[in-house]
């Protein structure tokens, strides 16, 4: 798998720079590699928040606070939601608020209250797992927090990777092409760096195009198929 230097001289190569970057930690040796230490994690954590790749996308329960900020404070002045929780230290998106016994991600059953009838199979109405949540930072101590109505939750989220052997090719390609249009404007300069950053720019997005169906096909889930109520009624 590529490391991190690899994938400097993949996106210098990508520019036409015939020079080879030793190292960025430190860098050594050339503009080049200076160039690289500075853009590159940029470039990484940029790809990583654009996809819920599946190397960098995990779960957590998660922990309630003890101290509810969300009970008689500015941030729940109406009582919206009934429950706050610690976002996790090192996410980067959140993905999914959902019951940690749900049977999927993607449906649970429900029972009609007005006719009895218990829905939730896949294709049979089931309703989407995921919860209402919103992400907002407590005044008081500067953190993350998670608010939503579901007690005992869990968190489907995606995190920042920095090993490089977790990447799949088409990811370490997207990172490569967005860190070559960073590259371009410090190392090529006036017309021509400006035409050398849009170049890189509409090959980045048809890279990412194919590492994200790439990466979706990897998965198998069956979301739910609403059903109008008036057919649901029929007997």
């Amino acid at each position: 798998m590529a490391s991190e230097v690899d994938i400097c001289n993949l996106a210098l190569s990508y520019l036409g720079d015939t020079a080879l970057v030793t190292s960025i930690n430190p860098p050594t040796g050339s503009a080049q590699a200076a160039h690289c230490a500075r853009f590159y994690p940029a470039a990484r954590d940029q790809v990583l928040e654009m996809h819920p790749w599946n190397f960098c996308t995990g779960r957590a329960l998660l922990a309630q606070l003890s101290s509810n900020p969300t009970v008689n404070s500015t941030l729940n002045p109406n009582g919206v939601w009934s429950y706050a929780y610690a976002a996790p230290n090192n996410a980067l998106n959140y993905l999914a608020v959902y019951d940690p016994q749900s049977a999927s991600d993607y449906w649970a059953t429900f029972t009609d209250p007005t006719n009895s009838i218990t829905f939730g199979a896949p294709g049979q109405g089931g309703v989407p797992i995921s919860k209402d949540f919103v992400v907002e930072t407590d005044p008081n101590t500067g953190s993350e927090i998670i608010l939503t109505n579901q007690v005992n939750a869990a968190l489907r989220y995606s995190f920042i990777v920095t090993d490089t052997t977790k990447f799949s090719p088409l990811a370490t390609d997207c990172i490569a092409r967005l860190l070559a249009a960073k590259l371009a404007g410090p190392l090529i300069k006036g017309e021509e760096g400006r035409a050398a950053v849009k170049d890189q720019m509409a090959a980045f997005a048809v890279s990412l195009a194919m590492a994200q169906a790439s990466d979706a096909n990897s998965r198998r889930v069956t979301p739910p198929k609403s059903t109008a109520s008036w057919i649901t009624g029929r007997n």
